[in-house]
């Protein structure tokens, strides 16, 4: 079996909850799938928000789904800092304390005290993908993306095990252009 694992690009995009979306869209509503993504039942949906911080705004953010507990914004720091956002480097769903913003839609706006974030890169992988690699869920690892004029070593990856995941590595659009990846590329964990 191959140690080579996809590393996708994870654009700027927001998750909400049933109650922040029916405020930006209406009572009701339901998301509308665009596009599955890699991970197992989730999907970009054709639905699209502001992003406001106390600088300037992001239009045209997508929204992932489905619905989350807790709303969560992942910019990369780039976006943040254009905005005026604070936005610690987290892993998904580690919320508390973290940046805040307003999110506008056509029928309503939500001012959300927290849940802005740069996610913290990670890979994505089954008990059975983990054992191939030899990590562990949570461990933190050291991955090469070997790309044309630009190959470097990412450090402080987190492994996150799950019977419900693919295999796939996120960067976020900052990392990407740091490695020159072209859309996706194939990495390594280095020990």
């Amino acid at each position: 079996m191959s140690k080579e694992f996809l590393v996708e690009i994870s654009a700027r995009h927001v998750h909400v909850t049933k109650e922040t979306l029916e405020t930006l869209f209406g009572k009701g509503y339901e998301l509308t799938p665009k596009k599955d993504l890699s991970q197992p039942g989730q999907f970009a949906c054709e639905e699209r928000v502001t992003v406001v911080g106390s600088k300037k705004e992001l239009a045209g953010v997508s929204i992932l789904g489905p619905c989350r507990p807790a709303d969560q914004v992942e910019l990369s720091a780039t976006d943040a800092r254009a905005i005026g956002v604070a936005a610690p480097i987290r892993e998904s769903g580690d919320v508390a304390g973290s940046g805040a913003c307003k999110l506008v839609g056509p029928c309503g706006e939500v001012e959300l005290k927290e849940g802005v974030m740069v996610a913290k890169r990670h890979i994505h992988m089954t008990p059975e993908d983990a054992e191939n690699l030899g990590v562990k869920d949570a461990e933190i690892v050291n991955v090469k993306i070997d790309t044309k004029d630009r190959s470097l070593i990412f450090g402080d990856t987190v492994v996150r095990v799950s019977p419900k995941y693919a295999l796939a590595m996120h960067v976020d659009t900052d990392e990407a252009n740091a490695a020159a990846i072209p859309g996706s590329c194939m990495a390594t964990i280095v020990k």
